[in-house]
């Protein structure tokens, strides 16, 4: 069974961020860029599938600049086989907005045509969650959501996935016919590290260069930013000697009482 996986170049979690001067935008100049975290779970558990002998291969697919090459490399260092990029460099240089990215993978999903498509719940730059689901609908098939454990079962013509998927009330299992589009949520697994050796052999994977046009896909932007805002800064917190002095701070001076 073939895999796919999508994978995002995003600010690397660890690096703190900061709004450019005139408030247009995130600066992102001379930042540590990364795969986001939630893609690394989505390629984790390809390779755990591959492994236990359920995938045959594993396409790791990106859209984005010519930078997202890096992370692809770094999917295909843990464990993918080869991958595609979207280079969307010549059409744009802001980011793409979800529909464009869901559009696009569509057209990949239908070119590939993968038994299992894994993405992550969502990226950790806008925080959209919008591309699985949209991928799902506009590829037609069924999708389970926000996944912390995944089984395969029977092989891809008849083969059945059943997804546990996180709610607000507790736990609910999902059974869905392959194909299938699944994204990961944080308790799926814990992504492994891509050893030297691994990394050095990514180098000679394939790795296929393709844009939006090539796929009759137009990215173009739907939706303008006005403006970004950093969150305000948090103010200093009192103490207080009495119980007294802490009602009478939260009634007369917080107003939560």
């Amino acid at each position: 069974m073939k895999v796919i996986v999508a994978v995002k170049r995003v600010l690397d979690y660890n690096v703190k961020i900061r709004v450019k001067a005139d408030h247009s935008d995130v600066d992102l100049s001379n930042v540590k860029m990364a795969m986001n975290p939630f893609c690394e779970i989505a390629v984790e558990e390809a390779v755990r599938l591959k492994e236990k002998g359920v995938a045959s291969e594993i396409v790791a697919v990106s859209v984005g600049p010519k930078a997202a090459q890096e992370q692809l490399r770094t999917a295909l260092a843990l464990g993918a086989d080869r991958a595609i990029h979207i280079d969307t460099s010549a059409e744009t240089e802001a980011p793409v907005e979800s529909l464009a990215a869901a559009k696009v993978l569509a057209r990949v999903v239908e070119q590939e045509r993968p038994g299992l498509t894994i993405l992550g719940k969502q990226a950790i730059d806008s925080d959209n969650n919008q591309v699985g689901q949209m991928l799902a609908a506009l590829a037609g098939l069924p999708q389970g959501t926000f996944a912390s454990e995944v089984k395969i079962s029977g092989d891809e013509g008849e083969g059945k996935v059943q997804v546990t998927r996180e709610i607000d009330g507790g736990l609910q299992t999902v059974e869905l016919s392959l194909p299938a589009i699944v994204t990961t949520d944080l308790r799926l697994n814990e992504p492994r590290y891509a050893k030297l050796p691994d990394i050095m052999k990514a180098k000679k994977k394939p790795l296929d260069i393709k844009t939006p046009a090539d796929l009759g896909v137009d990215i173009a932007g739907r939706v303008k930013l006005l403006k970004v805002e950093p969150p305000a800064e948090r103010q200093a917190g009192i103490k207080v000697g009495s119980v007294d002095e802490l009602l009478d701070q939260l009634k007369n001076h917080a107003n939560v009482l």
